[in-house]
């Protein structure tokens, strides 16, 4: 009697007989997907491949000893066949190894899908976080994660730490998610002190209809939230350009506005009075004295010291006449206040980008004129003359 092997091993042989080389093919690729031996069938289509470019199914040379055309038709197989046994493998749920072979068929993009759907499992956690965060495949997903199963600390501290390596957009979708959070830590903190103390709960429904008429909150140095925690998560919000998550940051302002002289942390210019100026900041977003804000930070930009300062003070102005669609301003801004070679901490566009947003091509090539930059003076011509978006 056969065992199952040998009748597998019978079906290959009678494949190759009745069909030829590309049945046999078929058939170990049909057997290995039923038995989800994705890593054979990995190598099976890889020689396949092989095959059909006439080369030898055992390879004794190194790809790279191949004419450069094989070469190119090879690499090609590479990917068509990571993209397919890495959706095998998502479709099974096997993330973590799904992205070993969907990294290099530049499939970030399912393997977000997939950690949308994940269910957390927690000796998994640290593997998908991994993924999402520090592979850059969905970084407020993972952030997701991590205040699920780590909590605040742990979210705060990796933000700070790995932000910079993540587009602009994404930056401001986990400072978003991470307002959002901390903003109903406190919120729930406070109602629970105030029924504490007053027997029921409150029915104000923000921070600053809390605190309003509350000052006994912060007697005694009193604070309802790690003061760190909303330290770093209202400078984080820097990042948010969500008119909701700006009104949830300004409201945590307001709570560390009232907070002891002790916890008030002075800032980096120009958010020396942390609290105070980024409200500033966040209220000119949601269209509260815009003016007499837009005037504080082009104050301060215009007398930072570069020594101390760095280009920072300038770069949130940009920052902030671009938000308020005042784009060939921020591109005058940038100009002036932004010398070449200025260290740029990726909040505010670039002179290029700038350019683009704006439609300002003259200021532009202008700036790179005097600039004596040729590379981006030509730049600033091909894209007013393509007009390519």
């Amino acid at each position: 009697m056969h065992t199952a092997f040998e009748t597998q091993f019978d079906e290959l042989r009678s494949s190759l007989n009745e069909g030829g080389v590309d049945a046999l093919f078929a058939k170990l690729a049909d057997q290995l997907t039923t038995e989800k031996r994705y890593s054979e069938l990995f190598d099976a289509r890889l020689m396949e491949a092989r095959y059909r470019l006439g080369l030898p199914v055992i390879l004794t040379k190194s790809i790279d000893d191949l004419p450069s055309a094989q070469q190119a038709q090879i690499d090609e197989a590479l990917v068509e066949t990571c993209r397919e046994v890495g959706g095998l493998m998502l479709a099974d749920g096997k993330i973590g190894e799904a992205w070993h072979y969907l990294r290099h068929a530049g499939e970030k993009k399912m393997v977000a899908a997939a950690l949308d759907r994940w269910e957390p499992i927690e000796e998994q956690v640290d593997e998908m976080v991994n993924i999402a965060v520090h592979e850059g495949v969905a970084p407020r997903r993972g952030f997701e994660l991590v205040l699920k199963s780590f909590g605040t600390c742990s979210a705060v501290t990796m933000f700070d730490q790995s932000a910079s390596g993540f587009p602009r957009e994404e930056r401001a979708a986990v400072a978003g998610l991470l307002v959002q959070h901390l903003h109903a830590e406190l919120t729930a903190s406070l109602y629970a002190e105030i029924k504490r103390q007053e027997g029921s709960l409150p029915t104000e429904k923000t921070i600053h209809d809390l605190v309003a008429d509350r000052d006994w909150l912060f007697q005694g140095d009193s604070y309802h939230i790690d003061t760190s925690h909303l330290s770093m998560t209202v400078r984080f919000a820097r990042w948010v350009t969500n008119p909701d998550d700006l009104k949830l940051a300004l409201d945590l302002t307001e709570y560390g506005r009232r907070l002891s002289p002790q916890f008030q942390y002075e800032g980096e210019s120009p958010f020396k009075e942390q609290y105070a100026d980024h409200a500033r900041f966040f209220e000119a977003q949601l269209g509260k004295n815009v003016d007499e804000n837009l005037a504080f930070f082009r104050d301060r930009a215009a007398s930072a010291d570069e020594g101390i300062d760095g280009s920072f003070p300038a770069e949130v102005y940009v920052t902030l006449l671009v938000r308020l669609g005042k784009t060939s301003e921020a591109l005058a801004a940038s100009i002036e206040h932004l010398p070449p070679g200025a260290v740029n901490s990726g909040l505010a566009p670039t002179l290029l980008e700038l350019g683009k947003i704006s439609g300002d091509y003259v200021q532009l090539q202008q700036a790179c004129l005097e600039q004596q930059d040729r590379v981006n003076f030509v730049a600033g011509l091909v894209e007013e003359k393509t007009g390519r978006k």
